[in-house]
């Protein structure tokens, strides 16, 4: 075994806030599913991360009960699930000792947020000297408001002309890290595979 899947925070916290009727891939669910069952075919190493903010009360605080995979997703017996408190999967988690222990050089990074948790560690990986494939269609992001906007309820931001949409996040995603960070794969190039 020397590839892992690292299924980044595709976890119910996200569905719990109102942004979450704006997700760019409803299908994050179906697409990762796939992905999973194409890595434990081929006897890759799935490692499954959730993403916390304890004391936050927010959804991703551990006591909302919401720091959970997405049904139907589910780690199996021997499948790390690991909890990060940083942007990328490997500051606040044992993430790297993992991997090198089990000889791990290749990665494919899914989840959510794709501008977020999941470039940050793509870039991070590779640093790392991680090969890295980035699978955008298996990942899923929401509109950003502008810096200097004060309304937080999805009308408005969807509304003002200052929100960067979903399209133009994972554009810009696979343009920094296509080359430099990751390979940019599609979900059925390697379920193919």
């Amino acid at each position: 075994m020397t590839s892992a899947l690292i299924v980044l925070d595709v976890q119910e916290s996200f569905r719990q806030r109102p942004l979450w009727a704006a997700v760019s891939n409803p299908a994050i669910v179906e697409r990762v599913s796939a992905l999973v069952a194409a890595a434990r075919s081929r006897g890759d190493l799935v490692v499954w991360v959730l993403h916390a903010e304890p004391g936050s009360d927010t959804p991703f605080d551990p006591a909302s009960g919401h720091v959970r995979l997405i049904a139907p997703l589910a780690a199996r017996p021997g499948e790390p699930v690991l909890t990060k408190t940083s942007r990328n999967a490997f500051t606040t988690t044992n993430l790297q000792q993992l991997l090198t222990e089990a000889g791990i050089r290749r990665l494919v990074v899914t989840g959510i947020q794709t501008e977020q948790c999941c470039e940050t560690t793509a870039r991070l990986a590779a640093d790392y000297g991680y090969d890295v494939t980035f699978v955008t269609d298996a990942t899923a992001t929401f509109p950003i408001p502008h810096r200097d906007a004060t309304a937080s309820d999805l009308d408005t931001i969807l509304a003002d002309p200052r929100t960067l949409g979903v399209d133009a996040i994972l554009e810009r995603t696979e343009y920094a890290l296509a080359g430099r960070f990751a390979r940019i794969a599609s979900t059925g190039e390697l379920v193919a595979n």
